[in-house]
């Protein structure tokens, strides 16, 4: 075949082929997207605590004495003025008896002694001594009374009462150092947790800024998990946050006050407290799994702009609530987040956008 037919040939396949479109283009990849709009979102903190009673009370006696009776079950519900020992009382009784016999001679002694003084008939000192004698015989005689009285050992305060460290027959002393028994008051019960100042003073900064609502019955609501991960059904009440940080751990301690009527919280009990802190009037959730990260560690995300480009933008997280970050730059209302197909989608790239299932957007699940 000639020469000028061969080359015109490829010239024809060439151009041909050059009409067509390439066989190996993509069509825009599927994705779903939600549309970001913005709304309240209750900003709340997961710590560690221990659970602490409402009031103890450590028994001990006022008096020395012979322990009598022991006159509670331990580990029973005692109310405040119950009799709980009874130390043998006659030397007591007998001191008593003794003050008030001095108390009425001293009585007599100063009401003669006062007759007489109106008559003229002693000095106004003799009667001053009397009055005083009789007055001092008085204090005595209390001071006895009080004495007999602390022979019954009573509840302080309304409680669960631990094991008895003495037995009937023991020999206690007057504020000696180890308590009889102990009572505490576990309903209400307090939960004590500890939280980073750091993020105290980031949180106060935000309600500063505006940012941040801190104030209502939500605010001060606290929820518990237990210790095997279950939830505590009763809601608290934060009660108030210490003044000081631990410098040993940098915290600072917030004190949450829960009913325990069925006394399931015990002292020392290690609990998960929820703490709302605060309402993030203009919050904006993203589902996590539509949160990627750049080579920096910078949190990304694609949204679909107005010619249906994916466009990559760096956020700015804030707390992770559930399945969902808060977003705190990056995004604004309006945008159209990728959620779904973002394994298809790739940044600067054309995209088919189809509004995501209700499964994938938080803010038609809240």
């Amino acid at each position: 075949m000639p020469r000028f037919v061969m080359t015109a040939l490829a010239a024809g396949l060439i151009l041909a082929a050059c009409g067509r479109p390439p066989q190996n283009q993509m069509p825009p990849a599927d994705v779903g997207f939600i549309t970001i709009a913005e709304q309240p979102v209750p900003l709340s903190v997961e710590l560690p605590g221990r659970t602490t009673p409402y009031a103890v009370s450590e028994i001990r006696p006022q008096i020395s004495g012979i322990v009598q009776k022991r006159l509670f079950v331990e580990g029973s519900t005692v109310k405040r003025g119950q009799p709980l020992y009874q130390i043998d009382p006659a030397p007591y009784r007998a001191t008593y008896d003794s003050m008030l016999a001095t108390l009425a001679s001293t009585k007599v002694k100063a009401e003669r002694y006062a007759r007489l003084l109106s008559e003229r008939a002693i000095a106004p000192q003799d009667a001053d001594d009397a009055r005083a004698a009789y007055l001092q015989a008085k204090a005595n005689a209390d001071s006895a009374r009080i004495n007999l009285d602390y022979t019954r050992i009573m509840a302080a305060i309304t409680g669960r009462i631990g094991a008895s460290t003495v037995t009937e027959g023991a020999l206690v002393t007057a504020q000696q150092a180890t308590a009889l028994t102990t009572v505490s008051t576990l309903d209400p019960i307090y939960v004590d947790v500890d939280q980073s100042s750091a993020e105290l003073v980031a949180l106060r900064r935000a309600v500063q800024a505006g940012s941040v609502n801190s104030g209502g019955p939500l605010t001060a609501e606290v929820t518990l998990k237990l210790d095997d991960g279950s939830p505590y059904l009763l809601k608290g009440k934060l009660q108030m946050t210490d003044v000081t940080v631990d410098p040993a751990t940098g915290a600072v301690r917030l004190r949450a006050l829960f009913p325990n009527p069925e006394n399931l919280l015990l002292p020392g009990l290690y609990v998960r407290a929820v703490i709302n802190q605060g309402v993030d009037p203009h919050g904006i959730l993203v589902p996590q799994s539509a949160v990627n990260h750049n080579q920096k560690g910078d949190p990304t995300a694609l949204v679909v702009d107005e010619k249906n480009v994916a466009r990559l933008r760096v956020l700015k997280t804030g707390r992770a609530i559930g399945n969902t970050w808060q977003v705190l730059e990056g995004l604004k209302p309006g945008d159209k987040l990728i959620t779904e197909g973002l394994a298809k989608a790739m940044p600067d790239m054309p995209v088919n956008p189809q509004p995501a299932s209700a499964a994938a957007n938080p803010q038609a699940a809240r």
